[in-house]
């Protein structure tokens, strides 16, 4: 029962890393507008998001020993809650990029402790769930985001209204702090843990530096689409901002419907043929997503198309971690991972809007595809080498 318990507060906190993600993709073209900015101005929030939040990744392990994998939890959560409430109060661009400060901490302590205690002591089922409920909260963000901005509140309502839903979050976890005391690591006597206990030969070095290298290329594809997609679609297809935002929504859908829906299948398919599968289905979406001139009307449904294909990839990369590598390397190699997904979130697509500024927003999705297809390069070398 306790695990249950336990499981579900993991669950919960993947929520409350979600929520964030997607909004400022959707809310950027009114922010910029209404402050004053350039198109690539919002790389300096993502940068500094990405900055703190791989400072506070590294720091996750030794802080957790200090006061419990709980109380990380659930203070991430109340800096990413006062973070989005002072967005929706910020009077200019500067205190924006301020703000990134709490958000990106508490983002990164959670992430890369949650994501090493899973992938160590849970099938590869719960590591598929455990990203699907991280895109229930993304998919949630541009939903309560557009409906924002279709009402009189604008952005700003958004912001407060995520921030408070933080908040929330938050309070449950305080709550409930006592029982991370009883966390144990053991799996559910019905699952299939990860292979730790096996002895595993010690891993080229290449190999050290390919699987990091697989995070840095899937999240730039996946987050860069994620915080463009809107603006591609309102400056260069002239859809409204409510419909954008909507297409948003289906995106990181996807993400979280994919996930679970392969959470069923995760333990008989293998980590490795997921991935190999995501990224051609991903591949396909992105293209069609890029190619209006061609597909049309269809072509924002390669949003869909991505998303599931996106799904399975980075809880699969994650997991197969402990498959890979001896239990000695594993703590440090997810730390790695972690800092490159950080710079695939925020430094490569700060850097798809200086592209965007220079070549037009047409060209960012191209870059996309060509993402994805060094992507299955990268993770066919490392399956070899492993």
């Amino acid at each position: 029962m306790a695990h249950t318990v336990l499981l579900g507060l993991v669950y919960l906190s993947f929520i409350s890393i979600g929520l964030p993600d997607g909004m400022l993709g959707v809310a950027w073209p009114a922010i910029r507008l209404q402050m004053g900015q350039p198109l690539a101005a919002v790389g300096a929030i993502t940068m500094t998001m990405t900055a703190c939040s791989a400072a506070s990744s590294l720091l996750a392990g030794a802080v957790v020993q200090r006061i419990g994998t709980g109380a990380v939890v659930a203070g991430s959560c109340l800096l990413t809650a006062l973070g989005l409430l002072g967005f929706s109060i910020a009077p200019s661009f500067g205190w924006l990029v301020a703000l990134a400060i709490p958000m990106g901490l508490g983002a990164g302590a959670v992430d890369a402790s949650l994501n090493h205690f899973v992938s160590a002591h849970y099938s590869s089922r719960h590591m598929n769930w455990l990203h699907g409920f991280w895109g229930v909260g993304a998919t949630t963000g541009p939903l309560v985001m557009g409906v924002a901005l279709a009402s009189s509140g604008g952005w700003t309502a958004g912001a407060r209204t995520i921030g408070l839903m933080q908040l929330v979050l938050a309070a449950v976890l305080f709550a409930t702090v006592s029982l991370w005391s009883r966390e144990t690591g053991q799996a559910p006597s019905d699952e299939d843990p990860p292979d730790q206990l096996s002895v595993k030969p010690t891993p080229p070095p290449l190999a050290m530096w390919l699987a990091p290298l697989c995070f840095l290329f899937y999240v730039s594809a996946e987050m860069g689409t994620g915080l463009w997609a809107a603006s591609i679609l309102v400056t260069d297809r002239s859809l409204a901002a409510g419909d954008a935002s909507v297409w948003v929504s289906l995106y990181f859908g996807s993400i979280t419907a994919g996930r679970f829906a392969v959470g069923l299948v995760a333990n008989r398919m293998g980590n490795r043929r997921l991935v190999r599968l995501g990224i051609a289905v991903a591949m396909a979406g992105a293209l069609l997503f890029a190619l209006p001139g061609i597909f049309g009307a269809w072509s924002p449904t390669g949003l869909v198309l991505m998303g599931l294909g996106c799904a399975p990839i980075f809880p699969s990369l994650m997991h197969e971690t402990v498959s890979r590598f001896p239990a000695e390397v594993v703590r440090v190699l997810i730390g790695r991972q972690m800092t490159c997904a950080y710079i695939g979130s925020s430094v490569v697509p700060a850097a798809f809007g200086l592209l965007a500024t220079w070549a037009g927003l047409q060209t960012v999705m191209p870059v996309v595809v060509v993402l994805f297809l060094v992507l299955l390069l990268v993770t066919s070398r490392l399956d070899r080498i492993t």
